[in-house]
């Protein structure tokens, strides 16, 4: 049976083609655009205007092997423009069209305009969305909101994206996006992942890259789509240098610093970049239980108050060369880094009432913790470019490392209402952890005729997981093993993939169509100890995963644009996930893995209308079996939280984002959805059947002053839905910022407010468990204030931009 959808995919796409051949009557002009080293310009701007009175009939950007082409023509006489940063503009002579037959132009070769960036002062801004056919691009740097901010404030604030107070984050409405920095998964848990992304700072990212239907060639991980994160590389020649440092103020003080530095001379091109950041902060979580009978009669109840105050530091390196043997081969090598050092003294304070309201009992835990997060990375890159049609070949080495430990003690006081003292328990944990992956990936790009393309490639990545859970009772000073609790869990994992995408251009249709197969093979064991015997499981699939993009220009222009997507995709569980461990909160909240998770899988369905850059309309269907989530039951008095698959996730989503100017000194970006999300099953702490409506908007506005001064007023605001078991509240956020140009335009200085309105906490309640209702309400460290300082120096002129490389995104996200 699941083979009908991909057999159907196929036989539309053999209807469009032959649909298309019978569109593209009309005369064809078709050329490149190279550098005066012969070299191809992918993104170049290319023109097309009536020689008579230069009327603009239709712009297109270069493909990556700087060709472009312009169909379905009327009999005229044309001009052609080429434009690329950097460069001096091409202007052709004129290009007769004549019985509509095709035209091949010479390649189109753009001279360096010889002037280096310090000599010119740049005053265009990205736009802060840009609109592509696959994927939807933020700019980070576009907002100076976005200043002093780390990776995950910048992700909430990215339109359709949702993080709560844990850190997890979701894209339209579902759970289970795969996180990526620099085309690289992460290999995470979602902890670690929201651990290691407040440690990076904004002024080290580039762009966010949202993928809710990802081309074959990506991973088929993280059924919500892919966010990838793209890290700042400079690709100019010379010497340039980028230095920023900032100082925030919230609950509590905390600031970050980087550089960014670029040398490039003859062949070779060295690149680094280095962040330093301090945090403390500062969250409250508020937790009420009422635990029931079997008739819904309140039996007692708990309240849970928690102070969580975490302080560390975390060290980011990337660093790198790039050596171009010749004009067609390029070998790089990157290595990256990252040192995260953190410490906590989180008291809770539970307090036991009857079901008469009347006050049972108080249970005080000091819960104090030192952890380290060690991470490190080599990437070995290859290039080859075969000819200037696009031919290339492409392939990543990777080794990651992470190696993580925490050294807990849990102090336990239980008191009468009088304040006499009925019980103290002490528990020390040591939670050490390692990751290893490697990774070996390869692609191939070959173009056909009549503008067409294959692309294919391999990927096999290899993980290997070690971690313990020692546990200790501590009486009198003296530690004891605890056996009950005591754990060590291996895991390995070997994914095999492989992969065909087409793409072809008819005129006002493209299509794009792509297959992978990814085979998965996976093996546990829990070691025993004097109380518990081992256990393993092993887990063999193999799958098939169908993507197809079909694009349809309702004008000459191509002002007015259709497209239509579907993608499969999977969702693995992370690797902490399945670590069978219990985690201590307090005496009432545990935290469990699950090792018999299975993977979910997403039908994704999308039909877009976009208006230039201007407009974009969208409805999104996703339908996911074996939902995986984060589900809560009850033992007693102790809720356990653990990941589970839950049934069965509908999610119907309508989006609108609309880019526009009131005036040449305002630009407004404003994003909105209405989605819902229905979830149904049946799992071990009953029978699930939730569905909710949720609307969400996000709203920017940039204002570009006069004698080098800009500001920004930026907020979102979520109306609340439902996520498995989980049921939010509606929260918002209000930001406004403000800068300054000033040592001639090489420097600046940023003032932010974040959260003014102090809105930006997570609340909701806590569905079906059986015997038990719940709500959580957090008071988080959102409203913060950050002063930075950014200066950039070194003479440099721009070069085309070099491939983003590594391949070992998806397993490096599954480790956090």
């Amino acid at each position: 049976m699941k083979l009908i959808p991909i057999l159907v995919l196929n036989l539309f796409t053999l209807l469009l083609v032959n649909f298309a051949d019978a569109q593209t009557a009309g005369g064809k002009i078709s050329g490149s655009v190279v550098d005066d080293a012969k070299k191809p310009l992918d993104g170049a701007t290319v023109i097309l205007l009536i020689a008579k009175d230069s009327t603009v009939i239709s712009s297109q950007l270069s493909n990556p092997d700087g060709s472009f082409t312009f169909q379905n023509l009327p009999d005229n006489t044309y001009l052609i423009k080429a434009t690329y940063i950097g460069y001096k503009n091409y202007c052709s002579g004129d290009v007769v069209v004549s019985q509509q037959k095709p035209v091949n132009l010479p390649a189109f070769i753009l001279s360096s305009s010889g002037k280096t960036l310090n000599e010119v002062s740049v005053t265009a801004q990205r736009s802060y969305i840009q609109q592509k056919i696959d994927r939807t691009v933020v700019n980070v740097g576009a907002l100076i909101s976005n200043t002093g901010a780390n990776a995950l404030e910048v992700l909430e604030k990215t339109p359709g994206v949702q993080v709560d107070a844990d850190g997890n984050i979701t894209f339209k409405g579902k759970s289970g996006v795969l996180v990526m920095i620099d085309d690289k998964p992460t290999y995470l848990s979602a902890a670690n992942l929201a651990t290691y992304l407040r440690s990076l700072p904004s002024s080290s990212l580039d762009q966010i890259e949202l993928m809710d239907n990802p081309p074959a060639r990506y991973d088929a991980a993280g059924n919500a789509g892919v966010i990838n994160i793209r890290t700042k590389k400079s690709t100019v020649r010379g010497f340039h240098a980028v230095v920023s440092a900032d100082y925030a103020q919230g609950f509590y003080g905390r600031g970050d610093a980087s550089i960014n530095l670029n040398y490039r001379v003859n062949k070779v091109n060295l690149f680094a970049n280095l962040a330093y950041n301090k945090q403390h902060t500062f969250r409250r979580l508020e937790i009420d239980r009422d635990y029931l009978d079997v008739n819904g009669d309140l039996t007692s109840s708990l309240k849970d108050i928690s102070y969580f105050r975490p302080a560390g530091n975390n060290t980011n390196i990337k660093a790198g060369m790039d050596y171009f043997v010749s004009s067609k081969t390029t070998w790089g090598v990157v290595f990256t880094g990252n040192i995260s050092r953190d410490h906590d003294s989180s008291p809770v304070y539970s307090l036991l009432y009857n079901k008469n309201g009347g006050l049972d009992s108080t249970i005080n835990t000091l819960n104090t913790s030192k952890n380290k997060f060690n991470s490190g990375g080599i990437n070995l890159n290859y290039t080859h470019k075969f000819d200037s049609t696009g031919r290339a070949l492409t392939f990543d080495l990777d080794y990651i490392r992470n190696v993580s430990g925490s050294n807990q003690l849990f102090v336990n006081n239980t008191f009468l209402p009088d304040g006499s003292l009925t019980n103290s328990r002490t528990l020390r944990d040591n939670l050490p952890g390692t990751i290893n992956i490697y990774s070996a990936k390869a692609d191939y790009s070959h173009p056909l005729k009549g503008k067409a393309k294959l692309e294919a490639g391999v990927k096999s990545s290899y993980v290997n997981t070690d971690n313990a859970a020692n546990y200790f009772n501590v009486v009198n000073n003296v530690s004891t093993v605890d056996d009950n609790n005591t754990n060590r869990f291996l895991y390995k994992e070997n994914i095999n993939a492989a992969y065909l995408n087409f793409n072809k251009n008819f005129g006002r249709l493209s299509l794009q169509t792509g297959l992978r197969l990814e085979n998965t093979n996976g093996n546990g064991h829990q070691l025993g100890n004097a109380q518990k015997a081992d256990s393993t499981f092993i887990n063999h699939y193999t799958n098939l995963f169908p993507t197809a993009y079909f694009s349809y220009k309702l004008d000459t222009a191509g002002h007015h644009l259709l497209v239509v997507s579907y993608s499969r995709r999977i969702g693995r569980a992370n690797y902490g996930s399945l670590n069978p461990f219990t985690f201590f909160v307090d005496e009432f909240t545990y935290f469990s893995g699950n090792p018999f998770l299975k993977p979910q899988f997403t039908d994704n369905y999308k039909l877009a209308y976009s208006f230039k850059s201007l407009l974009t309309v969208a409805v999104a269907y996703n339908y996911t079996i074996d939902v995986q989530g984060e589900t809560i039951h009850k033992s007693g008095n102790v809720f356990i939280s653990t990941q589970g698959n839950i049934g069965q996730q509908k999610t119907l989503n309508f989006s609108v984002n609309s880019n526009f100017q009131p005036a040449k000194w305002w630009s407004v970006n404003l994003y909105a959805e209405v989605y819902n999300n229905t979830y149904q099953g049946v799992f071990y702490t009953g029978y699930l059947n939730q569905s909710q409506y949720t609307f969400g908007f996000n709203g920017n506005n940039q204002f570009n002053l006069s004698n080098g001064w800009s500001a920004e007023l930026s907020g979102f605001y979520n109306t609340g839905g439902t996520y498995g078991q989980f049921i939010t509240l509606p929260k918002g956020m209000l930001n406004a910022a403000i800068q300054k140009k000033i040592l001639n335009n090489k420097g600046s200085i940023k003032l932010n407010m974040r959260d003014i309105l102090r809105t930006g906490s997570t609340n909701g309640t806590i569905t079906n468990v059986v015997g038990a209702s719940a709500t959580f309400h957090n008071f988080d460290d959102t409203r913060i204030a950050t002063l930075a300082f950014t200066y950039s120096f070194g003479k440099s002129s721009n070069v085309p931009s070099k491939r983003n490389t590594g391949g070992a995104d998806s397993e490096q996200g599954r480790a956090h």
